[in-house]
């Protein structure tokens, strides 16, 4: 055995089973490996015995290698090696980008306890419920002037039906009366304007030249009127008769000769025939100032049926409130009227009407009545104080908000900030000094624009509670 063989045997003998020993690059051998091992220093196993020495080859599938296969696994070995501390290198890298080696430049302070995401304040306030319901800005409702011919043979001019309608028809207005009635239907002789308005003792309509004014009251003239005659219409009448400026008599319920003298200088006045009697239909009859908006006839047509249409001189507000929300109106409820241009004005509700009786009631499955009571609506009618705030509107869509009920002095917080607890009921997350959070049990009250009333043992004002972020 050579010193060479010595030196290996011996290597072999000192070194732990299954350790690897790093050679530097040497001269090639016979065999095509490196002398002393592989090239760029591989890693290598221990040398196989040479032939010739005595020892046994080794044995087919004990995984001794043979031929070039000794140098294939330096290969793998090294670039296993290589990808290695590569991974290190890059792990290493990440954590002194992250601060997680440490170091004197790190100045993040320690995790402290953790808190809610946000918090708000308990704050003590005034609630007030409502709802924003559509509407339509407008001149209210519209009604029509029909021109009625007064009833044959007229009435007993002293007789009162207190029925409050014109004898014969129906509605607020009649026709013209007088000669015309001779006739049959006189000829329109006049109409006013679209838009243009009328006030108490202005031209409505004329009929063969013949004015019919306006009075104001909520009984049409729908008798013969004449000394003697008694009731609210004479009353009506000698109150108009008044405040057009005629005097001499006394505003009552009894027509007398002073009212015969005052009528016989208001009809000289209008240019007709002065008889100190007044026919049925020889003024019409509206509560207040109306505003024309629209005409049913013109200049030349007989003196029939529908005149004009009109409706109050002022914008009012109009809605159909769902039937549900019934309980947060009555007459006088303040509202928020917001005009397409986003200005508001103040409201108020000054007429509640009668939801529409369900067609088919007492009839057709329950199912069927459940939709009806559901689509029925609450007419409602708001006037507007300011007017002018209104600007150039006529008639447009707006926003209604519905002031329902105020409660004031309340402690409330955002509605997320309530929690909901095991077993039922609510709480909030009482932000402690510690920056920690606690539950605190809370009762509900009102619910108005994004907050919530809230009461409770521990709830006070000032206090900060968890809220999302």
């Amino acid at each position: 055995m050579t010193s060479r063989e010595e030196t290996e045997e011996l290597n072999l003998r000192e070194r732990p089973p299954g350790a690897l020993e790093v050679r530097p690059p040497g001269p090639l051998t016979a065999g095509g490996d490196p002398e002393g091992g592989g090239p760029g220093g591989e890693v290598a196993g221990a040398a196989p015995p040479a032939e010739g020495d005595g020892a046994a080859p080794p044995a087919e599938g004990d995984g001794a290698p043979s031929g070039p296969e000794p140098a294939r696994r330096s290969r793998k070995l090294r670039m296993a090696l290589i990808v290695v501390i590569a991974i290190g290198v890059a792990a290493a890298a990440g954590l002194a980008a992250t601060g997680a080696l440490g170091g004197e430049d790190s100045e993040e302070p320690a995790a402290g306890p953790s808190g809610p995401a946000a918090t708000a304040e308990v704050k003590r306030t005034t609630l007030t419920s409502s709802e924003t319901v559509d509407g339509t800005l407008g001149y209210g409702d519209v009604s029509t002037v029909e021109a009625i011919a007064p009833a044959a043979g007229g009435a007993d001019p002293g007789a009162d039906t207190g029925t409050g309608q014109p004898a014969g028809g129906g509605g607020t207005a009649a026709g013209s009366g007088g000669d015309a009635a001779d006739a049959g239907a006189g000829i329109v002789t006049w109409t006013p304007n679209e838009g243009s308005t009328i006030k108490r003792g202005d031209t409505v309509y004329s009929v063969d030249g013949e004015k019919v004014p306006l009075f104001y009251g909520d009984t049409p003239l729908y008798r013969t009127l004449s000394d003697g005659s008694e009731g609210g219409d004479v009353e009506l009448l000698e109150r108009n008769l008044d405040k057009l400026g005629y005097t001499g008599f006394t505003v009552d319920e009894t027509y007398s000769p002073d009212t015969a003298d005052a009528v016989s200088a208001w009809q000289e006045d209008m240019g007709r025939e002065q008889t100190g009697v007044v026919e049925a239909g020889d003024a019409v009859t509206a509560e207040s100032a109306r505003r024309v908006a629209a005409l049913q006839t013109w200049p030349g047509a007989k003196a029939e049926g529908a005149v004009l249409d009109w409706t109050g001189t002022e914008r009012v507000v109009s809605v159909e409130l769902d039937a549900q929300f019934e309980d947060l109106v009555r007459v006088g409820t303040k509202a928020e009227v917001e005009l397409p241009n986003g200005t508001t004005v103040d409201g108020k509700v000054t007429d509640i009407g009668t939801p529409p009786a369900a067609s088919g009631s007492g009839s057709g499955d329950a199912g069927g009545q459940g939709e009806e009571d559901q689509e029925s609506t609450l007419p409602l009618q708001l006037t507007v104080g300011e007017q002018d705030k209104l600007g150039r509107y006529q008639a447009a869509p707006v926003d209604v908000v519905l002031k329902a009920d105020t409660r004031e002095d309340v402690l409330a917080v955002p509605v997320n900030a309530l929690v909901a607890r095991q077993g039922g009921g609510y709480a909030v997350q009482k932000v402690t000094a510690g920056g920690s959070t606690e539950s605190v049990p809370v009762e509900l009250g009102m619910f108005a624009n994004g907050l919530v009333e809230i009461t409770g043992d521990g709830i006070e004002e000032g206090m900060s509670v968890g809220v999302p972020k």
